[in-house]
């Protein structure tokens, strides 16, 4: 009987088979080392790019070099770290999906491919065809917090990953310690507690959770925002973000300080009109209150006209 010649198609079917099967094992070994893989462009290029891949990859683009000062990319890393270790200990871990990050001093040839001039990004690449808008991470509206991530990821792959975040023992100790200094003030001035019936006091306490909240410091607990933004490219860094669907931390506190300065402006021109000092110093007071009114309220008004475009109004500052 004489042998029959290979199938063309079955040889390359068999070898597509084989080289999926060793990328997927190299994959899988790196991820047991550590939960996010680190590539370059060589492997960018074989692992992402190319064919055959049946897994979806989620990599972080980023700028961790100290050179870079890149504080936002730290914090962003942090919380990366937190989703690939969830997913690498847990139960549901397959290999369908993998983590990596790619640094731009490690890999600019690979921003410089996908036209990217800022970090850090998320862009997911799935198993089949390119990726498409909703697989680039809105990073600046959902922020990058763990949670958040997850949910994205979830939303792309179908992959539920329950985050695990190590204990952190630093909000429960300084809770402590704070209700004991206020026990202990409470015992030491056991005898005259009058301080609690001041309405001075609970006046400024009200105030400070007013101004507090108002800033967007809830917002920021929920949704994560990274402190500031730093083009990795240009160097330059934006406090005030450019959208009215999201904000930096670094924002909350500029607003925040604004906010105060108004308050204090008020506070003066009340005092100015109702106290019964020398009337040289009531004016003082009335032009200073004057003066912080119209400064910072007009600095108010010009961030809210950046991030609402179109906002026809201004005040002093366009």
């Amino acid at each position: 009987l004489s042998s029959l010649p290979p199938d063309p198609t079955l040889t390359f079917l068999l070898s597509l088979q084989t080289l999926l099967s060793e990328k997927v094992g190299q994959l899988m070994d790196w991820t047991g080392r550590r939960a996010v893989i680190r590539m370059n462009g060589e492997k960018f290029r074989r692992f992402v790019k190319a064919p055959p891949r049946n897994y979806s990859v989620v990599i972080m683009f980023t700028a961790l070099q100290p050179q870079r000062q890149c504080g936002v990319c730290k914090q962003a890393d942090d919380e990366y770290q937190i989703l690939a270790n969830s997913w690498r200990y847990s139960t549901a871990f397959t290999n369908k999906v993998f983590f990596a990050t790619v640094d731009f001093d490690e890999g600019s040839d690979v921003f410089q491919m996908l036209n990217m001039n800022s970090a850090p990004s998320f862009i997911h690449f799935p198993a089949k065809g390119k990726p498409k808008k909703s697989d680039s991470y809105e990073l600046q509206v959902r922020g990058f917090a763990a949670e958040q991530l997850a949910r994205w990821v979830g939303d792309r792959t179908d992959v539920q990953i329950r985050v695990i975040r190590p204990p952190n023992y630093a909000g429960p100790l300084m809770l402590g310690f704070l209700l004991a200094v206020i026990g202990g003030l409470a015992y030491l001035r056991r005898n005259n507690l009058e301080f609690l019936y001041n309405k001075n006091v609970w006046a400024f306490s009200a105030l400070c959770f007013c101004l507090i909240m108002t800033s967007g410091q809830m917002w920021n607990h929920i949704r994560g925002p990274p402190y500031a933004h730093k083009n990795p490219t240009t160097g330059q860094v934006s406090y005030i973000h450019g959208s009215s669907q999201a904000q930096f931390v670094a924002e909350t506190h500029i607003v925040l300080l604004f906010n105060s300065a108004v308050t204090m402006g008020m506070v003066l021109l009340h005092e100015a009109a109702t106290s019964d000092m020398d009337i040289g110093k009531r004016k003082i007071m009335c032009v200073a209150g004057i003066g912080l009114v119209m400064l910072f309220f007009s600095w108010l008004l010009s961030i809210f006209r950046a991030k609402y475009h179109g906002y026809p109004y201004s005040f002093l500052l366009s």
